[in-house]
């Protein structure tokens, strides 16, 4: 069985006028708007759907407030969608409708699969020069004055079922990446992909709810220019620009008016059948290798929140 990814996300909102100008300056495509909500698209056409919280077509919420509803999963194949549709028939407001079967997962979230509706697309990042190989001659590196996501690459959940939850996405094809055992597991939907498609987090307080949704970038340049971009949008960080020691990727977060955060993201482990889970302990330097607190400001491009006298001058510049 082969889930490929992430097909379709639902946000339920409280400031549908806040989120359409967000996902715009976020770099999303917008297809469609009415009253009752917008959908919008990444390069590979992931969709991203933002829909008013009371609209009652929602699956029910997690947690109050502004949030995800709902995750879609693209499936290669019929024979996918069968086997899925078997293994999740037990569960919690299982149906059938437009080619996807759905339930609510035992954390509590609308999930559903279908026939990947994504499309291929042409995207190329920029060769990175190592000491031992120069993948980039004569060509000088981009500046990319605001991002253009490839796709969402990862949904974070906390959950107070983490064992549960976890045995339901295995029993659809997901594969264990690493973990904090007993606190957090990084799941990928198929054998070989990137690092985590899905990370599940219970906190000390066992709560549900979202952590952050995570959007596929070219390139390291891109997280940087695409949050450059959205600072300069007056749209607030919550931390980076930094890199993860567990995938190695580069990141960026910032608040969103749809619920919790959004990530850039950039240059994550890929993992195939011989990767062996491995187990870390909870901690900041786990989390981040490095971060940039409070982000960098999108016009002076120095850290907004740096130590008094830091006014954004290089050091050379004269006094």
């Amino acid at each position: 069985m082969s889930i490929l990814g992430i097909d379709r996300i639902t946000y339920g909102v409280e400031d549908l006028p806040a989120c359409r100008q967000f996902f715009l300056d976020w770099g999303l495509r917008l297809v469609r708007e009415d009253a009752s909500g917008l959908d919008f698209e990444s390069l590979n056409g992931c969709e991203i759907w933002i829909r008013l919280i009371a609209d009652p077509a929602l699956p029910p919420a997690f947690e109050a407030g502004a949030t995800l509803r709902q995750v879609i999963w693209g499936a290669e194949n019929a024979a996918d969608i069968a086997t899925c549709r078997d293994r999740m028939s037990g569960q919690p407001g299982f149906h059938e409708g437009d080619g996807t079967v759905f339930c609510t997962d035992p954390n509590g979230m609308g999930v559903g699969v279908r026939l990947s509706r994504k499309r291929p697309v042409e995207v190329k990042g920029v060769p990175v020069n190592t000491w031992d190989h120069a993948a980039r001659i004569d060509t000088p590196a981009p500046i990319y004055p605001r991002a253009e996501p490839v796709e969402v690459g990862h949904v974070v959940f906390f959950t107070d079922t983490l064992e549960a939850t976890t045995a339901f996405y295995e029993a659809l094809g997901f594969r264990l990446s690493d973990r904090y055992p007993g606190r957090g597991h990084f799941l990928r939907c198929s054998a070989r992909g990137g690092h985590h498609d899905l990370f599940l987090l219970q906190t000390p307080d066992a709560k549900r709810g979202l952590n952050h949704i995570a959007f596929t970038v070219r390139d390291i340049h891109e997280v940087f220019g695409g949050g450059l971009h959205i600072s300069r949008c007056g749209w607030e960080t919550q931390l980076g620009p930094g890199r993860h020691p567990i995938s190695s990727a580069y990141f960026w977060y910032f608040r969103n008016p749809a619920g919790a955060l959004v990530e850039y993201y950039a240059d994550e482990d890929v993992l195939t059948e011989a990767w062996q889970p491995r187990d870390f302990e909870p901690g900041p330097t786990v989390f981040a290798e490095w971060a940039v607190a409070g982000g960098l400001d999108g016009n002076t491009r120095r850290q907004k929140t740096g130590a008094p006298g830091q006014d954004g001058r290089f050091l050379t510049d004269k006094r």
